[in-house]
């Protein structure tokens, strides 16, 4: 899908929502990459990539959040992972394949930067304190949600929704108050339990004291006792 409406943007040098890795080039670099970029905004709903899509560009989410998600058997949808802003989108398909393995749908109004794939390319090779920021974001995204994924299958339907909870607290919105950005149906899934099951015991959490639930509004009331399920599965 094409986006709504292109942005008047600054400079990438002048952009206060850059990744950290810009910092490490040079200014030529800088002037080079802004060349390549294209910066547009999508709304709620939209989707950015979808999987099997050539990598043609590095996509750059500048604000907003997005979900990463695969089709499984029957079109049933498995979220990845959640990705807020400042992050790149995909990078792992572009240093293995050269198709996107995920999907990527906003979750809330968003802007992105499209930036060349061959001039993105050509600064990983010339510049190594880039190449390393780069580096270590595709490293620390992986190993998240490999940890994350290893502790969810060791868990029962308790500590999943304990650690899925304590993931949009911490990861998420580093809040103890806040919003799911999708429905009841698209949690279970990303938590891989049923949906009754879900709501269930996000309503037996309310009940007990441990959160307050108002429809897609969560607030951690006892963080130790929700650590503590989360701990013990």
């Amino acid at each position: 899908m094409l986006p709504d409406t292109e942005i008047n943007y600054p400079l990438c040098r002048d952009c206060q929502l850059k990744h950290s890795a810009m910092t490490a080039l040079k200014e030529e670099e800088l002037n080079l990459i802004n060349r390549s970029k294209h910066e547009a905004s999508f709304r709620k709903g939209d989707i950015l990539i979808h999987e099997g899509a050539p990598t043609s560009h590095i996509v750059y989410l500048k604000s907003g959040l997005v979900k990463e998600f695969i089709k499984g058997d029957h079109d049933k949808e498995q979220i990845l992972q959640i990705i807020k802003k400042f992050s790149f989108l995909g990078l792992s398909s572009f240093f293995g394949d050269r198709i996107h393995r995920y999907s990527y749908a906003a979750l809330e109004d968003i802007t992105i930067c499209y930036y060349d794939l061959s001039v993105f390319h050509q600064l990983i090779k010339q510049n190594g304190a880039f190449s390393y920021e780069i580096l270590v974001s595709v490293a620390c995204d992986n190993l998240n949600n490999f940890n994350r994924f290893m502790k969810q299958s060791q868990k029962k339907t308790y500590g999943r929704i304990a650690d899925a909870i304590l993931y949009f607290s911490t990861i998420i919105y580093e809040s103890k108050e806040f919003e799911i950005p999708f429905t009841r149906h698209e949690l279970s899934e990303m938590i891989g339990i049923s949906r009754e099951s879900t709501t269930r015991v996000l309503t037996k959490f309310h009940e007990e004291g441990i959160i307050s639930l108002n429809d897609r509004q969560i607030q951690i009331l006892n963080l130790p006792l929700l650590q503590q399920i989360s701990k013990n599965g």
